[in-house]
């Protein structure tokens, strides 16, 4: 037995066992997830196909795994007006396994996850953050305990940082959020290797290849200075 499913915007044939990768579905690993929108489903020659969805028909899935898609690059630019803009995007995806194809209102097996919380509820718990954030602050320093912050993904060496505007690619802002993370000379640029690529890569809004042309720029600069 088949279904057609449609979620996320897109559509697909599954079947029992079939592991596929859709559009991010809230859950945890484990979780059994219902996909209600079924186009059409089918046993051997026989198929039904819905108007637009099939009465009754239902689909549950176990939540495989959470994750991001390929980064994708979008660059934008204007000619004559010296702009340009980069921005890359990873698309949230879920990995699922379809347990079972449900027909005529059949309850599924296993039971789905949990729904999310109301809106109201929701809210609420943003908001007690927020003040609880307030407190935690006063409390360390009135212990004479400074915020905690979040440690840069490198040591920044010692001396004084290079001008690193002077790589074709990096701009002021971008200066800016390397030095932040402790990257503020040429030579550290040159050596970085492809485990540190891949760690700004994940926590910084530069792609791996930007990161290494700027590596190569840098290894002619730092043998000039």
């Amino acid at each position: 037995m088949f279904a057609v499913i449609k979620t996320g915007g897109k559509q697909y044939r599954v079947a029992a066992d079939d592991v596929l990768q859709i559009g991010n579905v809230t859950g945890e690993v484990g979780d059994i997830v219902e996909i209600g929108h079924v186009l059409a489903w089918g046993d051997g020659d026989k198929v039904t196909i819905g108007a637009p969805f099939v009465d009754g028909a239902l689909v549950t899935a176990e939540v495989v795994a959470q994750g991001r898609g390929r980064k994708v690059i979008a660059f934008k630019k204007r000619r004559r007006q010296n702009s340009r803009r980069k921005r890359g995007h990873r698309q949230l995806l879920t990995t699922v396994r379809i347990s079972e194809i449900l027909l005529d209102g059949a309850k599924p097996s296993k039971k789905a996850a949990a729904k999310p919380a109301p809106k109201a509820e929701a809210e609420a718990k943003p908001a007690a953050k927020k003040e609880a954030a307030p407190k935690a602050a006063k409390a360390e320093a009135a212990a004479g305990e400074a915020p905690a912050i979040a440690a840069p993904l490198f040591k920044a060496p010692k001396g004084e940082p290079d001008d690193l505007v002077v790589i074709k690619g990096i701009g002021p802002v971008a200066a800016g959020q390397l030095k932040e993370q402790g990257i503020t000379t040429f030579a550290q640029l040159a050596k970085l290797t492809e485990k540190d690529i891949e760690k700004i890569d994940a926590h910084m809004p530069f792609s791996a290849d930007q990161i290494r042309d700027w590596r190569e720029q840098a290894k002619e600069l730092a043998k000039k200075a």
